[in-house]
């Protein structure tokens, strides 16, 4: 099984260990691209010694003036600390997934099973050691351009290797989920997921920020309870058997199978 997460836009405030090395990333084969992204990155958030180009650069990265910081530490990221991806993210999805109070089976399959999507390193494994960078998928770069379309060109034959023979669980973001679409032979292994709040019989709303914490619980159950399953269809059943309300899509030839997780409180 693979598992696909967004990252977070909350991150840790620094690494604690050695520097940067792309080299030990996982999935070698984007290391020339990430070398390019992370070289733009730099060399646009570098430029922020003016007031000009320091607005430019937090337009292009679609951030505040009030984080304008973000700039000087994307400036050094080459030089900077490192620490595990699934310590660096830290936002609401991370939280319910706990990784630091997870079995130690159950920690090795996370660490073997998930890829989390990111702007900056296209995915990394959650023991990829990276350091804490702004660098949304909206993002364009100098030399670059957006984000999105690149890593949709350089992902598509990774990404459809990285999955397998297996079933795919794609939780991403819509934002993340264009950097790659499943092909046709691999869309009938794939499921995403939709989170919605039934606050009443019959009355159901899509669920936006809570829907991440619902996501973090899910798939920390998946890896507690030990799922392997081999299908999509022994994906969803084992959703089922947790517990969790699942309610499928009509299926849609050459689309991923989706389904509704729903929800009563939040």
């Amino acid at each position: 099984m693979l598992i696909l997460l967004p990252p977070s836009e909350g991150k840790a405030d620094a690494g604690t260990g050695r520097r940067l090395d792309l080299t030990r990333l996982c999935l070698p084969e984007l290391t020339p691209a990430r070398e390019e992204v992370l070289g733009a990155l730099m060399t646009l958030s570098a430029t922020g010694r003016s007031d000009a180009a320091a607005d430019a650069a937090l337009t292009a990265l679609g951030l505040t003036a009030g984080q304008r910081g973000e700039l000087a530490r994307n400036a050094r990221l080459d030089r900077a600390a490192t620490a595990p991806a699934g310590q660096v993210y830290t936002g609401v999805l991370y939280e319910a997934l706990g990784l630091a109070t997870l079995p130690p089976g159950a920690l090795r399959t996370a660490r073997r099973t998930v890829l989390v999507s990111s702007g900056l390193w296209g995915v990394v494994r959650l023991a990829d050691r990276i350091p804490p960078y702004r660098c949304p998928i909206g993002a364009r770069l100098p030399g670059v351009g957006a984000l999105s379309a690149y890593w949709r060109r350089v992902l598509s034959p990774v990404l459809t290797a990285a999955a397998g023979g297996g079933p795919v669980l794609d939780l991403r973001s819509a934002a993340y989920a264009a950097t790659w679409t499943p092909p046709a032979e691999l869309a009938g292994r794939t499921v995403t997921v939709r989170v919605l709040h039934e606050r009443r019989p019959g009355e159901r709303t899509v669920v936006s920020h809570f829907n991440k914490a619902t996501k973090g619980r899910l798939v920390r159950d998946l890896l507690s309870a030990g799922a392997r399953p081999r299908t999509a269809t022994g994906l969803i059943g084992a959703l089922r058997d947790l517990k969790y309300p699942v309610e499928e899509r009509p299926v849609t030839a050459g689309r991923p199978r989706q389904i509704d997780v729903v929800v009563t409180e939040l």
